[in-house]
């Protein structure tokens, strides 16, 4: 597979955090969901977000960094983080659409999704616990990845208007 994408399916999410822990398990070695590179944001009951670096097509986090500590792995489309040239001056988090670059109170570098080095642990246990709101795919064009690079409350709140007329309309 060349570069590839984790789609979210937000009908799909549990809530669980079996994605959180796995990811912290994968590049921590212990349960640090703070350190994860993958967050689920919960805004309402039954609004839960899975949010992680989408891997823009014109990388303004890479762009944005100084020192050149961000750079785009060519096999997976992945930002790759190098521990040793960051500074955490949050110029990527400033130019990410969705903030998805983190500083975690411990660490000396940003956090961003690495992809697992092209087989993501948070889609394996997804997948694994049956809930399947994660999904591997080839990356695809621009124009449909463009939806999800948005900061998880624009995306809750349409979720959530989605869950919440659906259920209003059963009630009625």
């Amino acid at each position: 597979m060349g570069q590839i994408w984790v789609f979210r399916d937000f009908d799909k999410c549990s809530g669980c955090r079996l994605c959180e822990i796995t990811c912290s398990l994968k590049h921590e070695g212990i349960i640090w969901p703070e350190a994860s590179r993958i967050k689920v944001f919960e805004y309402a009951p039954g609004v839960l977000i899975p949010h992680f670096c989408m891997q823009c097509p014109d990388y303004p986090c890479v762009k944005a960094c100084p020192t050149n500590a961000l750079s785009v792995d060519p096999k997976t489309g992945a930002v790759l983080v190098d521990e040793g040239k960051c500074t955490l001056c949050r110029l990527c988090i400033k130019a990410c659409p969705a903030k998805v670059p983190r500083v975690v109170k411990g660490k000396k570098y940003v956090i961003i999704c690495d992809l697992c080095g092209g087989d993501p642990e948070c889609v394996k246990v997804c997948k694994s616990a049956g809930f399947n709101a994660l999904e591997l795919l080839p990356r695809p064009e621009k124009a449909h990845m463009e939806p999800y690079i948005t900061l998880p409350d624009t995306i809750a709140s349409k979720v959530g208007e989605k869950v919440f007329s659906k259920f209003v309309r059963e009630v009625m």
